[in-house]
């Protein structure tokens, strides 16, 4: 079982460096501190390193940089947080600022040559990467389907982001009688040995046919091709135990908590 603190320390190192210093495609950076902010998505969002730097009332006062930031913009934002981060007070901070806590996730992380290999799906399923414009569409109301994501919302920062792309996402889809079922992506981080497995969305009747680990498994052998040397995936309670099973260690959780100037 590989290192639950090896493999953390170097998602502290190699990926949240990354997400403090490189912009999503299509998406703008900027810094306030020790913090990033990226504009230009579905939503606001930041991120810090493992430990700000700061407490108490300058805490407070860099929290309410981001909210008159945002406020400004008349736009929604993510704060990310782990739980091994410092300070330790930054949820409650958070709370007390007004933002809201959504589902907490698990941080799971594979060496890429630790993914077991998983038996393909059903004759009438193919899995694929998508392809272009209209394709990005279908993924965009699949999201809305499952996830309850707006529709137009999701489509725009798809294709935003596709036109931005240099080259690091792959979307992958599981299309049944001409119709996504299931999509996810694979996001390489560009000057790290790691990439994420994101946005797995499958329509609650095709669940439990294995189509999630179809989908994992094709985007191991991207990332291979990539020479990643690691993936990383944020989990769903629902998630977790797969991905467990397919090699996946536990190293921390992360929780999304959310302001938005329309809710005050």
């Amino acid at each position: 079982m590989p290192d639950a603190a090896r493999l953390l320390a170097a998602y502290d190192r190699e990926v949240r460096q990354a997400e403090l210093t490189q912009a999503e495609p299509g998406q703008q950076l900027t810094v306030d501190g020790p913090l990033a902010r990226l504009t230009g998505g579905r939503r606001g969002f930041v991120s810090g390193p493992p430990d700000l730097g700061v407490t108490g009332a300058a805490l407070d006062e860099l929290i309410a940089r981001q909210r008159a930031f945002f406020a400004a913009r008349g736009e929604e934002f993510e704060w990310k947080t782990r739980a091994h981060d410092r300070p330790a007070e930054l949820p409650e901070r958070l709370l007390a600022a007004g933002f809201v806590p959504e589902e907490t996730e698990t941080v799971l992380i594979a060496p890429l040559d630790a993914v077991a290999a998983s038996a393909p799906p059903s004759t009438d399923v193919v899995v694929r990467e998508a392809d272009g414009h209209d394709d990005l569409l279908r993924i965009a109301t699949l999201s809305a389907t499952v996830f309850g994501h707006d529709e137009a919302a999701v489509a725009a920062d798809l294709l935003a982001r596709a036109r931005a792309d240099p080259g690091t996402t792959t979307h992958v889809v599981a299309e049944a009688d001409g119709r996504f079922v299931a999509a996810s992506r694979l996001e390489v981080v560009p000057g790290t040995g790691f990439a994420g497995l994101w946005g797995g969305a499958t329509l609650p009747e095709w669940r439990g046919r294995g189509l999630y680990r179809a989908l994992v498994a094709h985007r191991v052998g991207t990332a291979r091709d990539r020479g990643v040397a690691y993936l990383q995936v944020d989990a769903l309670p629902m998630s977790r135990p797969i991905l467990e099973r397919l090699g996946f260690t536990a190293v921390t959780e992360t929780t999304p908590y959310v302001w938005s100037p329309f809710s005050r």
